[in-house]
């Protein structure tokens, strides 16, 4: 039996206009928050990303894809749990399937702490690049060590620090800080972004991949321009400084991505849209290496 028949529920919510054709990506959504710390909710964030892509434009005249005329298959979500190693497993064994596929795959969460599943079941020689305006590099948080605050420190132990690029963090604690220095894990200061040089230093760290995983919290973004977070940090990036990032991948092979930690209780659909339009953007620059 293939785990996608025991684990998904098979409820399709995003639309495709062409059914018949073979799927240029795939999507599922991983409704889990039971770790969360300060706003929950995020376990409804795949719903409200579905809702808002299937109400936004995706034609991309600059890279001449519309994304009406291609067919995106939406496996649904995952069955609901409050355990987070049940999570873990779960979610390792869906994506080690759909990686397999080799169709461009993106996950829909959910708390941040799903990417210890997500990332792990892609190759080992596959980059990571985060967006984030925490570290999540926390030993153990709320006396647990599978949590929204440590998942990378997890990956990290499980496969090292030389493929990761840690994107636009601003909020950490000094334990974190001193993980990141002494596992000499690759930065994108807050300051760089400021200063412009996001783009042109994103593009030089991921040619040195074939492939590359993304992950996108949410709250690397200043809330007012995504206030649907669960753990929002004041002062952030724009959402066009992010935008100006996601085009620098246009020279790279994205074959997964997940967006995570949208709490759909504190959103005013700003930052649905915004979710629905990274999905719609890394689509079309995927199609467009293609053409």
């Amino acid at each position: 039996m293939s785990f996608l028949d025991l684990y998904m529920n098979n409820n399709p919510l995003i639309t495709s206009s062409d059914d018949d054709s073979e799927p240029v990506a795939t999507v599922f959504g991983i409704p889990f928050d039971a770790t969360h710390s300060y706003k929950p909710g995020c376990r409804f964030g795949p719903d409200a990303i579905r809702d808002s892509f299937n109400n936004i434009e995706i034609f991309h005249p600059e890279l001449g894809i519309d994304l009406e005329t291609v067919n995106i298959e939406d496996l649904g979500n995952t069955r609901h749990t409050v355990v987070a190693s049940e999570m873990i497993d779960m979610v390792k064994k869906i994506t080690a399937e759909l990686v397999a596929k080799q169709k461009q795959l993106f996950i829909l969460g959910g708390e941040h702490s799903i990417t210890y599943g997500t990332y792990t079941s892609f190759p080992k020689e596959t980059g990571y690049v985060v967006f984030d305006a925490h570290y999540d590099l926390r030993d153990e948080f709320a006396d647990i060590k599978l949590s929204h605050a440590s998942y990378l420190k997890r990956i990290v132990e499980e496969r090292g620090s030389e493929n990761i690029l840690h994107v636009g963090a601003r909020a950490f604690v000094k334990e974190e800080l001193e993980f990141l220095v002494e596992n000499n894990i690759n930065t994108i200061t807050y300051k760089q972004i400021r200063e412009g040089k996001g783009p042109s230093l994103l593009k030089d760290h991921v040619s040195t991949f074939d492939a590359v995983y993304s992950s996108f919290d949410l709250d690397v973004l200043d809330p007012a321009y995504a206030p649907g977070v669960g753990n929002p940090e004041s002062d952030g990036i724009t959402s066009r400084e992010l935008f100006d990032m996601i085009h620098a991948f246009q020279d790279t092979k994205v074959t997964g991505v997940d967006i995570v930690e949208l709490n759909p209780y504190h959103d005013n659909g700003a930052t649905a849209s915004l979710a629905a339009k990274i999905i719609s953007a890394l689509i079309a620059i995927n199609l467009s290496q293609n053409n």
